[in-house]
Parts: structure tokens; sequence; C-alpha cells
């Protein structure tokens, strides 16, 4: 027993020695080099340690301090992190400067793991390879046209859903039927799959999704946990549930391209390929070594950052801004039946998604504002990063160290009056519309969809799903809270998600 006793007071004492060195060192590295009290540097607010402390309301935090501080600086080991709200030093680092801001090494270590060598996470050559061959295929009218039919295939499955719930009064998560309603799209579109998330369930499809999600989570705690490196050492944690959801959606993703060669080895050469991956496979199937499984794996899943979680959670926010805002949910409704030539008549559900022509689209300007409205003030990517090449100096006139990181705050800048005004925290559409025209802010004030050369390719897209999904559901449904007192609450990711899900009941404005 004796033994037993000293043998655990050692590997007690050595594991105190351990932190309080790790600790000690960190401590010399995070305030030695930082020019702390020099005017020309952002001013210095706190420690990185202080993000960590603040994880449950990160967000709220930053926007507080950006009010009084639009750019500042928190302390890290060898470097500091400088978080900006100026849309001055974004157009800075993302257009006027853009060859000396990459993702840097912490961010592609970051999101490595479950992103690997994708378009998000790449920089220089693999990263214009990759933009290239996706700025051809999305200027296409095949996958615009192919797109847009699976978006109304499947808004239409939707309103089946709902007329569920809705005729038998109970509520339902919206923003979990929209991941289902994303998920089926973006593999239909993505990857000429059907899941069949929406009418029928999918074991393999939940298990992807489940995974795929909270790996999306681990991944981001990663920008606030210092320590996170020792737990994937030592596969304790969030990183050992992360490497557990890669494994699962590793699984999932091979299987998937397997599939998809052995379909594109029995087709015709003539044989229309619809979907992107099948495109990208054929665009490089002389260069096999180029496009191998594990890039196509890294493709398939920041696809999926870009064209699953994006629009789930675009459309959650969208539909929360509704509820709380009735007036504008029902201004909506009156333009899509003045520009659909619709009204409580209108019952064919095929048949009025049908109506939705590109035209129609085109003319939702007020569904346009409110949407930008509700990405303006939620961000899907509420922060995200550049890396400092070499030295520079910010549009604001602020220095910027080599290897310093610089955060652009979206979800901060949404809320800031010294950029869209005193009414800046208001749901306000109509701040985007003249003579009832949509009007496109600057993409370095309104950032949702990025800037520079690095900008959104699909955000044309975006907005075409995101326009089709809400016209269908809006004309057949009012929707309101289940709990018309209840405040929502963001869920920290990569993206940004609603906490809990998003419980609405909806009420028929038509039969179905």
């Amino acid at each position: 027993m004796e033994e037993i006793l000293a043998t655990i007071s050692i590997a007690l004492a050595v594991t105190i020695f351990i932190v309080l060195s790790f600790s000690i060192y960190l401590t010399i590295k995070i305030f030695t080099g930082k020019s702390r009290n020099d005017k020309e540097y952002s001013p210095v607010h706190a420690t990185i340690f202080d993000l960590f402390f603040h994880n449950d309301k990160l967000y709220e935090y930053q926007t507080e301090i950006a009010r009084k501080k639009p750019t500042y600086r928190f302390l890290s080991p060898g470097q500091s992190e400088i978080f900006t709200a100026d849309p001055r030093n974004v157009e800075h680092i993302l257009k006027t400067r853009f060859d000396n801001y990459s993702k840097g090494d912490n961010g592609r270590e970051n999101l490595g793991d479950l992103l690997g060598h994708g378009i998000f996470t790449v920089d220089g050559e693999k990263w214009r390879q990759q933009r290239k061959l996706a700025s051809f295929e999305f200027s296409t009218r095949v996958l615009r046209d192919f797109s847009c039919s699976v978006f109304r295939t499947n808004a239409c499955k939707l309103v089946g859903v709902v007329s569920e719930f809705a005729l038998s009064g109970k509520s339902f998560d919206a923003q979990e039927m929209f991941m289902r309603y994303a998920l089926e799209s973006i593999f239909k579109v993505g990857f000429g799959v059907e899941l069949k998330c929406l009418d029928e369930y999918s074991k393999e499809g939940e298990e992807f999704m489940e995974a795929f999600d909270e790996g999306n989570v681990a991944t981001s705690f990663r920008y606030i946990d210092p320590l996170w490196k020792l737990k994937r050492f030592l596969n304790i944690g969030s990183q050992s549930r992360l490497k557990k959801c890669i494994d699962t959606i590793d699984k999932f993703v091979y299987k998937l391209i397997t599939t998809k060669r052995e379909e594109l080895a029995e087709e015709q050469n003539t044989a229309v390929r619809e979907d992107i991956l099948s495109r990208f496979l054929v665009v490089n199937e002389k260069d096999p070594e180029k496009m191998n499984d594990k890039y196509l794996r890294d493709i398939i899943l920041n696809f999926m950052v870009a064209g699953k979680d994006t629009a789930a959670a675009s459309l959650s926010w969208f539909m929360y801004m509704l509820c709380k805002n009735p007036l504008v949910q029902e201004r909506i409704v009156q333009e899509i039946r003045e520009v659909t030539s619709s009204d409580e008549r209108t019952t064919d559900v095929n048949g009025f998604a049908k109506s939705i022509s590109e035209e129609a689209l085109n003319k939702m300007h007020y569904l346009h504002a409110a949407l930008s409205e509700t990405l303006r003030l939620y961000p899907i990517v509420p922060l995200n990063m550049r890396c400092a090449e070499n030295d520079d100096i910010l549009a604001d006139g602020h220095r910027v160290k080599r290897g310093d990181n610089v955060y652009y705050m979206a979800y901060a800048m949404g809320r800031m009056t010294y950029i869209w005004g005193q009414d800046a925290e208001e749901f306000k559409p109509e701040r985007w519309l003249k003579d009832g025209v949509f009007q496109p802010e600057s993409p370095f004030k309104f950032i949702s969809f990025h800037g520079g050369p690095r900008i959104c390719l699909g955000k044309d897209f975006a907005y075409r799903q995101m326009k089709i999904v809400s016209m269908v559901l809006l004309h057949f449904f009012r929707l309101k809270m289940a709990d018309e007192k209840s405040n929502v609450r963001y869920k920290r990711m990569l993206t940004l998600h609603i906490e809990g899900g998003l419980h609405l009941h909806a009420i028929p404005r038509t039969s179905i």
C-alpha cells in the first residue's frame, strides 16, 4: 500500500511540475517581444486565455470591445492575435494586400484534420487550382438549372414534412429540418447522390451528419483552447471526439467516392454529368494522381461546409427573424404572391414551385433584402482569420508583425453603429432598398460572403436556394415560435448554428 501511495505521490508531483513549467513557459512567451505599450500597434486588451473564459458568449464579448476599440489585440505565445471590425482593414487584408495574408500555419493546422487540403484551408497554387475549377463549374448553366431543380423538388418535400406538423398542431425543429434539407440538396447537386434524409430514415446519413456537426464543434474549439495539441497527442477530450468523428466521416465519404467512380466507369462517355463531383472527376480524369481519393475527400467536405451548413443555418436564422418580425413575414408573402401571380387558392405544391423561375427570383427584392439583413446580424462565418506573411501596416495605421493573426469579426461588424448607423442592431430590411430595388453593399462592409479574390463563389447559388425554400414555405404556412417569449442563442462552431434548435409552429395559409 505504501509503495502504491508513494508512486501516486511521485506521479502527482511530476504532473504538477509539468503543469507549472508549461504555465511559466506560456507566460514568458506571451509577455515577451509584444510591443505592449507601443501606440503604433493596436491596443492590447488581454491574453488569448481570456477568450477561453468567454467561450459561451464569445461574439458578444468581442462586439463589446469593438464598440470602443475597432481594432485590438490579445497576446498569445509567440505572436499577437489582432481583431478588427474596421471595413478598411478588412479590405486591406482581403484585397489590397491579399498576397501578404494567408491562412497561416495555425489556421491550416486547426482546420486540417477535418477539412484537409480543400479550398477553405489552402493558399497559393492549390487554392488557385481549386478556385479556377470551382469558378468554372459555378458559372455553368447546367449547374444552375440542375441545382434549382433540386432545390424546388426538396422544397416541395419540406412542405410535406411541415404540413404533418401543421395538421397535428405539434411544433418542430426547423433548424434540424433545414439541416436535412441542405444535406439532401448538397449531396444531390454536389455528388449526385440521394440520401433520402427528408422522406425516410437513413442510418448512414444520420451518422455522417452527426459526426460532421460534432467535428465542426471540436475544430472550432481549437481556436480558443491553448491545450488542444496536447489533447490530440493524448487522444483525450474534444480531440478524441474529433478523431472518432473524422473516422466516421472518412468511411462515409470514401464509400461515396468509390461508388461515384464505378458509376462513371459504367456510363457512356456522352452521358451528361450534372453533379459537381462527376464534373470534377471528368475534368481531371487524365491526371488521376492529382485527383486522388484523399484530394476528392477534402473537396467534398469543403463543399459540405459551403453547401450544407451555410444554407441550413442561414435559413434557420432567417425564419427566427421572421417569427420575431411578423410584419416582415407578411410583406414577403405579399411580394411572393405578386411576383408569382398566386393567392390562397394556389394549392398545388409542385405547380407553385415550378412557377419560381429565374425571372421570379430576380424580382424578389424585399425577400433578398430580408435575407441580407439576417446575414448582416447573423453571419454564418462569424469570425475569420488571415496570417501576416510579412510586417505590415493596416489601413487604420496600426502595425502588424510577421506571424500575427488578423481576425475580421463579421458578427461584431454587423452591430457597429460606425458602420451601419444608430439602428445597427435593428432588423430592418428596408436599409437595403432604394425605391423598392435591392442595393448591394461593399463586401468589406457586409462581409458574410467575404471579399477580394477569395469572395464566395457560391453567393448567387446560396441566395437562389434560400429564396426558393422561403417562397415555397411562406406561401403555404405562417410560421411562429413554439414559445413566442423565447430568444434563441448561437452554438459555438465554425459556422453559426442555433443552440438547441429552432422550435416553430406552422399554421396553414391554404389547403395543400
